[in-house]
């Protein structure tokens, strides 16, 4: 793996992604949701995209580029969940995301590095592993479609050009309506919602250029929205 050098820092911490990371995330919804109608292979499926543009963003994001291994075990570590999620469930998701931290953790113990960088990659590579094997909730959330077109709205209209904390606000409200309108609760519709505006902030953050800014615009909306979503419908049992 390659640490980049940060570039000089100066103003605000907070880069907006932009107009067209979010009109991709609500590309990629449409995608997952039109995914549904294969079933669980479809949707499995699609989700391996999403998963594979998520360990991408996720490296950028954090000045990893290139750091292909990296990449390539956090997406691996997503898709056995996929495979884990359908054979054992929520026992399933969780064994899978431990089994992939555990090879984490051996993998940067044993691997010859300076410590200080041995723990940045540590902590990148952990939290990468998180947010790809969550991805895979999605397996076990209900109202998927709906859930999908929240956090796409959410996602454009907190995209839009408006000052303040207005977009934010309007992006939460009119993202959660349109899940409920769509058919999902309001608790699904809302949390995925705010796991699309958590998602964008995230990716927002620090001074990288745009370009490193917009994988990471695009991926990071759903892949926080998903597990979140998940969670509102096992509240509703």
């Amino acid at each position: 793996m390659v640490l980049t050098a940060a570039p000089a820092k100066s103003g605000s911490p907070i880069v907006e992604p932009g107009p067209l990371p979010a009109l991709l995330t609500g590309v990629l919804c449409a995608l997952l949701a039109v995914a549904t109608l294969g079933g669980r292979y479809g949707l499995t499926a699609g989700l391996m995209v999403a998963q594979g543009l998520t360990a991408v963003g996720w490296f950028r994001l954090h000045g990893m580029w290139p750091a292909r291994q990296g990449i390539a075990g956090v997406a691996v570590a997503g898709f056995a969940a996929d495979v884990a999620v359908p054979a054992g469930g929520t026992a399933g998701l969780a064994a899978a995301l431990g089994v992939g931290l555990v090879a984490v953790l051996v993998w940067q113990t044993f691997r010859p590095a300076d410590p200080a960088e041995r723990f940045y990659t540590l902590t990148v590579l952990g939290s990468g592993v998180l947010l790809t094997g969550l991805l895979a909730s999605v397996l076990l959330a209900g109202h998927v479609p709906a859930a999908l077109l929240a956090v796409a709205v959410t996602t454009l209209v907190a995209a839009a050009p408006v000052q303040g904390a207005l977009a934010p606000v309007a992006a939460l409200l009119l993202g959660a309506a349109a899940g409920v309108i769509a058919g999902a609760p309001p608790v699904v519709a809302g949390l995925a919602a705010v796991g699309a505006l958590v998602g964008r902030r995230v990716a927002s953050y620090d001074f990288p250029s745009r370009f490193v800014h917009f994988t990471a615009g695009v991926a990071l909306p759903l892949a926080v929205a998903a597990p979140l979503a998940w969670i509102g419908s096992w509240l509703l049992g």
